[in-house]
């Protein structure tokens, strides 16, 4: 608590801005002297993670880890995407640019993690003053990344040798928690459905359980994708079982969805905007997909996934027991590769009944 000509100010509180009057201030017309909603900070925690929106979406379980084990803590996030992070859970979000990291580097942290090993994000963590790091930092005499603590060790080294990535059956999600310290205890996303947004979806199937199918994989794995022949079929065999397929994706597949939907007649309701895409997502009764933001966005809105898998490790996702993940018959020889060494990828070896009956074991038809 402080006194300034007078006045308390406590600038310990969580609400507390400095720059402008804090909410229940402007809300309430509170002051710091006898604030009923006044919370003291108890840790600041510094996380880092950049990009892409899909894997910033799949590290917010550890959201809830840190609420339980640092009661009171301010969490401060700094990313490239900060519209995808869920504004009433993280504190302070920052988009990454050089105003965030000239603040940052000016301020103390009691811990700081960084999950991303761009040199930049590296680069932060080296010069932030915290108390307490994990994740990767940079080695200053070469500028290389490299694990700042021994339990990132396991992490760091998966991602710089495919033998080693390979051989990992752990799951994204619990890597990250034991590279902080943690044990993975099966913590879910957390994440906005952008429910109370209000959009409508009238055009959208009525009485029939919801297949979402989203169609593309974005451009740089472009092994991932499959044809608009085994899209057809899918979509043949769950209309003719009673589901009602609805055709999900960017720009970059309305050219694809729109031929689908003339080939079919499956719904396609078009491209939106991130938010209505995701509330869009919300009101699938299951996802068909492969391994993209879509991807992410289907397992943090608690949607059974029906993940199309080829050039990934499939240890590396946790579907939190919903959905399954499929893959070729063909073993895939092209591991994180964005052209197949085969000249034709092997998700072409996905039979169409194969994803159709990993949908009917996760959507079950109502009898």
């Amino acid at each position: 608590m402080s006194n300034l000509s007078g006045v308390t100010v406590r600038p310990d509180c969580r609400h507390f801005r400095g720059d402008l009057p804090c909410r229940p201030n402007k809300e309430s017309g509170y002051v710091c002297q006898n604030c009923p909603v006044y919370a003291p900070v108890q840790k600041r925690v510094l996380l880092i993670k950049l990009g892409a929106i899909g894997d910033v979406i799949r590290t917010t379980p550890l959201l809830r880890r840190l609420r339980q084990e640092y009661p009171g803590c301010y969490i401060t996030w700094l990313t490239l995407t900060p519209a995808i992070l869920p504004q009433a859970e993280v504190d302070e979000i920052l988009k990454f640019d050089f105003a965030s990291a000239m603040q940052l580097m000016a301020r103390q942290f009691d811990i700081a993690i960084n999950l991303d090993k761009e040199k930049e994000a590296c680069a932060l963590l080296l010069k932030v003053d915290a108390k307490h790091r994990f994740g990767y930092t940079l080695r200053e005499y070469d500028g290389v990344a490299w694990p700042h603590n021994e339990q990132a060790h396991h992490k760091f080294l998966t991602g710089i040798f495919d033998q080693l990535s390979l051989q990992n059956q752990k799951p994204y999600v619990q890597e990250i928690f034991e590279l902080c310290g943690f044990e993975f205890r099966g913590e879910e996303y957390v994440f906005d459905n952008h429910e109370n947004k209000g959009y409508r979806w009238d055009t959208l199937p009525q009485g029939k359980p919801r297949i979402g199918l989203n169609t593309g994989c974005g451009d740089r794995w472009t092994t991932r994708l499959w044809s608009d022949e085994k899209w057809v079929t899918l979509i043949t065999q769950l209309q003719q079982a009673g589901y009602a397929p609805v055709l999900l994706g960017g720009t970059a597949e309305a050219e694809r969805n729109q031929r689908l939907h003339a080939a079919t007649g499956a719904a396609y309701p078009g491209t939106f905007p991130l938010e209505q895409f995701i509330n869009l997502m919300h009101q699938m009764d299951g996802i068909v997909t492969q391994v993209t933001m879509a991807m992410h966005i289907s397992i943090a809105l608690a949607k059974p996934t029906i993940l199309m898998n080829n050039i990934f490790n499939p240890h590396e996702f946790d579907l939190y027991g919903r959905g399954q993940l499929v893959q070729p018959d063909r073993p895939c020889v092209c591991f994180y590769r964005g052209t197949c060494k085969l000249g034709t990828s092997c998700m072409e070896e996905l039979p169409a009944e194969k994803v159709f009956a990993a949908v009917q074991t996760s959507v079950p038809l109502l009898a």
